[in-house]
């Protein structure tokens, strides 16, 4: 499926943690404005995927291409700088920074976009922020963090925007407030790679789904083509 518009192309991964292999030849496109969901049970590789695409995990084999350049190796500040943000698994939030600093601390529009991120228009897509700035991180809930995390990554403007868990061990009533952003994301054209575990949710949101099984593509396809084999469901996805 791979063109010359993709926006993030990974050939072949290979990586792991020491002597154990966890990825065996991944390959993953993303184009620009697509919503990519990476499905899988837990332990298939999903998180050590996104490890080798932001460069937290280097590769042993295979590259990772960004605007079409080459990625893999590079420093992870540099592919940051590229375009590339990540909300962690965690949020891993700032306890000592206050709303409003996290979200001006990280601030740049590197990429020069045209709709850029500003505080406002981060206020406006999470209004819980803005009645918050003035609380410290570890003064918030953990939906609050999940969104101040979002809010962070998006106040770089990035290219890419990749969720790792994007609604784990959240309230309901806090992971519809998560469903309705990553939908206001994909209507701006937000280009985005997530991981979760609610499939049903990300048949609506997601325009290409992924499945890794022990750390190889398995099947991949669009939300029809998911929605209609369950098969698919009970094999990779234990739902």
């Amino acid at each position: 499926m791979s063109g010359p518009d993709v926006l993030l192309s990974a050939r072949g991964i290979e990586a792991g943690y020491g002597a154990s292999q966890v990825l065996f030849g991944v390959d993953l496109d993303i184009y620009p404005g697509q919503v990519v969901a990476l499905l899988g049970r837990n332990g298939m590789g999903k998180s050590t995927t996104i490890k080798t695409l932001t460069g937290t995990l280097a590769t042993q084999a295979g590259e990772v291409r960004f605007g079409g350049e080459r990625i893999s190796g590079t420093p992870v500040d540099q592919i940051a700088r590229r375009g590339i943000a990540i909300v962690p698994e965690g949020r891993h939030v700032f306890p000592n920074l206050t709303v409003r600093e996290h979200l001006v601390a990280f601030a740049d529009n590197r990429n020069g976009q045209r709709d850029s991120w500003t505080l406002e228009r981060l206020y406006a897509l999470f209004p819980r922020l803005k009645e918050r700035e003035r609380n410290l991180g570890n003064q918030l809930s953990g939906g609050e963090q999940q969104m101040l995390a979002i809010g962070r990554a998006l106040s770089t403007n990035p290219r890419l925007l990749i969720l790792d868990e994007a609604t784990e061990g959240l309230a309901p009533v806090i992971r519809e407030e998560i469903w309705r952003c990553l939908a206001a994301l994909k209507a701006a054209g937000q280009t985005t790679l997530v991981v979760d575990k609610y499939v049903h949710r990300l048949l609506r949101l997601a325009d290409r789904h992924v499945i890794l099984e022990r750390g190889k593509v398995a099947w991949q396809g669009t939300s029809a083509q998911l929605e209609a084999d369950r098969s698919l469901w009970s094999a990779y996805l234990g739902v």
